[in-house]
This record gives structure tokens, C-alpha cells and sequence, in this order.
């Protein structure tokens, strides 16, 4: 069954989520290095099929990009030359850090875990994904 992949793009790491094969909800997947996030794609899409790429695009408040959308733009560019046959689709990721770190909090994750980044990115990404889930059903 198809899965949609959710990407927390950073300059660092990127936090990546996948829905369930009806779509429904989405799961954090892994953390990886930002030049590395190619590559894992390309192994993650021979063993699963992939549907559709949400990523999350950085937004001022005043519904602008912020400055850290060049990343995501350069990134952008690399999923369509790499995996030209599946769409990609945009969702806005204001406070989806702030939210995810609330998250494990709420979870009971220890202060101690909560200080791994690599944490934060995978939820982020996962709630990036959540929000496209729930806005297209």
C-alpha cells in the first residue's frame, strides 16, 4: 500500500514521518543528516512505495517565507530531479518544533531526551504530516 512521507527539512538534520497505508495518521520515522537525506530516500522508496512528499515550508507570520525556505527550496529542487514521478506538497510548519517539543513533554519524555534535536525533528515532521493528513480527508 502507498505511504506519504513527511519532511522536516533543517540545514543540520531532517526529521522524516510516514502515514499509515490508509492515510489516516501519521508516525515518526527517523532522523537523518541533511546530506544524507537523499540517499535514504532513494533506499526508503525501493522497499515501500511512496506516493506523495509533504514538506514542511518555513513561514513568517505575515504568511511570507522566512529565511530558512532557501534551504527547503535548494531541497526542493533535489526531490524533483531525484524522484521526478512522485508530487511533493507544501504545508506551512509555523510552530510545528514548538508544538512537537509540548509533545513529548505531554508523552512523559525525560528532560534529558527532550534535549535531543533529532527528537524534535522526527514529531515535527510528523505533525507536518498529520496537518496534510487531516486537511485532505
Amino acid at each position: 500500500m502507498n505511504r506519504i512521507l513527511g519532511i522536516d527539512y533543517g540545514k543540520k538534520r531532517v526529521g522524516v514521518a510516514v502515514s499509515d497505508p490508509l492515510g489516516i495518521f501519521a508516525s515518526p520515522l527517523e532522523t537523518i543528516p541533511s546530506a544524507k537525506i537523499v540517499e535514504y530516500l532513494k533506499k526508503y522508496t525501493q522497499n515501500q512505495t511512496v506516493s506523495r512528499f509533504v514538506v514542511g515550508y518555513p513561514m513568517n507570520l505575515n504568511n511570507q517565507p522566512a529565511e530558512a525556505a532557501a534551504y527547503v527550496d535548494v531541497f526542493l529542487k533535489q526531490l524533483k530531479k531525484h524522484f521526478p514521478e512522485i508530487p511533493v506538497t507544501l504545508e506551512d510548519e509555523r510552530f510545528t518544533s514548538v508544538l512537537a517539543f509540548r509533545s513529548l513533554i505531554d508523552s512523559g519524555v525525560k528532560k534529558m531526551d527532550r534535549r535531543d534535536k533529532s527528537a524534535i525533528d522526527k514529531v515535527s515532521a510528523a505533525l507536518i504530516l498529520q496537518t496534510y493528513l487531516d486537511r485532505t480527508k
